[in-house]
């Protein structure tokens, strides 16, 4: 892992060289920073960049993404920190998620500036159905049939205990699996999820197999129930815009 980091640095600095930016912040996104990478998972590298002033100023259409790499074994890329704020202001359900990324590559000081912000622009409507979204088209696309793709378990699983943690706690939930599954799994579907978590990080492909009964029963009892929390939930007005603009006003008064 050491090795990987510090290639990761290397590309880091060369992506700063080459693009004329500053990286504030850079994260590990996907099944590594979620806890259930398969030996072979490649590296799901994010950062967010902050351009020179004058580059700000100029009322041509820019790109705000950079894709610098894509392999087997790193996926590298970033937004334009104006960018991240106006996803915030929306309460983009990715933005919380790299902020709460258990493994950072690297941070600048004045990342400070916009971390310090991200919890106040959750909201719990917006992310409810944003994780519901993702368990039920999931579960349509790879866990219908007399066989199913069983690595995809985890990724209908994940969405839906992390709706239950937005239900319970009105808070975006954590990135480990592991946390959730602690904080929001039923007691009697602990046994059958270890063991299929186990056999995911021993193995490439966990392959097909006929459907987990147990686990897909518990699949659709939790996108029934949540689908109904989240049809009642009011909606919320939607917050200020000039905390974000102060934030981004100081970032680049301080080039």
């Amino acid at each position: 892992m050491n090795d990987i980091r510090s290639r990761i640095l290397e590309k880091l600095d060369e992506v700063e060289r080459t693009e004329h930016v500053k990286i504030l912040h850079c994260v590990e996104s996907g099944s590594r920073a979620w806890g259930f990478p398969s030996p072979d998972s490649d590296y799901d590298v994010r950062f967010i960049y902050l351009r020179e002033r004058d580059f700000y100023l100029d009322l041509s259409p820019q790109r705000d993404v950079i894709e610098w790499q894509l392999d087997d074994v790193f996926d590298i890329s970033g937004w334009d920190v104006q960018k991240l704020l106006r996803l915030l202001y929306k309460s983009n359900p990715t933005v919380f998620e790299w902020a709460a990324s258990p493994i950072v590559y690297r941070t600048a000081p004045d990342w400070e500036t916009v971390a310090k912000l991200i919890p106040s622009y959750f909201r719990v409507k917006s992310g409810l159905h944003h994780y519901l979204s993702m368990a039920e088209g999931t579960c349509k696309a790879y866990l219908q049939g007399e066989t199913v793709r069983l690595k995809k378990y985890f990724y209908v699983l994940r969405p839906l205990l992390a709706c239950r943690w937005i239900i319970d706690r009105q808070t975006p939930p954590p990135m480990l699996f592991s946390e959730l599954m602690q904080a929001e799994l039923e007691p009697d579907m602990l046994p059958v999820v270890n063991d299929l978590l186990a056999r995911k990080q021993e193995t490439s492909e966990l392959g097909t197999d006929k459907p987990i009964a147990p686990l897909h029963a518990y699949i659709d009892r939790q996108i029934a129930e949540i689908r109904q929390i989240a049809e009642q939930m009011p909606n919320f007005p939607h917050p200020d815009w000039a905390p974000l603009n102060q934030a981004f006003f100081h970032l680049l008064s301080g080039q």
